[in-house]
């Protein structure tokens, strides 16, 4: 298998994802941008810390050749590197969108990633519409 060339790798402020799996949880919150890093700094919430709870169980599920499904309400996390490679499912306020954590995300908000809203895309007017009534407010 050849592997990509040293400039394509992924790197996070110059350092390489398996960097940052090593690397102490206080000096990767140094590398964030302000919002996560106060976030972060802060301490995880309760429902924070259950989610992490279930990444740790998921990774060594994963481990041993299990299939697992990670679903979760927290939308406020901020993606870790141990996250890379999970999918986990985000609540939007109606239905669970699967998200697939890669490199990119690392630093980023769970919530990004779920949209709460969708483009509106109007149709066209129902049956025994005239051209006036197309304009008019459906109350």
């Amino acid at each position: 298998m050849e592997f990509p060339p040293e400039w394509k790798k992924f790197k996070y402020r110059g350092k390489t994802l398996e960097e940052l799996l090593e690397m102490p949880m206080d000096e990767f919150i140094e590398l964030l941008p302000a919002r996560q890093r106060r976030s972060l700094k802060r301490g995880f919430s309760e429902p924070q810390r259950k989610l992490l709870e279930k990444i740790m169980d998921a990774r060594q599920a994963i481990e041993k050749g299990k299939k697992v499904k990670i679903r979760t309400h927290v939308r406020d996390m901020v993606i870790l590197p141990m996250m890379v490679g999970l999918t986990i499912e985000v609540y939007n306020g109606k239905e669970f969108v699967p998200v697939k954590i890669v490199p990119e995300m690392i630093g980023h908000y769970l919530g990004e990633f779920s949209h709460t809203t969708k483009i509106v895309q109007h149709g066209a007017p129902g049956l025994k519409a005239t051209r006036s009534s197309l304009f008019v407010s459906a109350k």
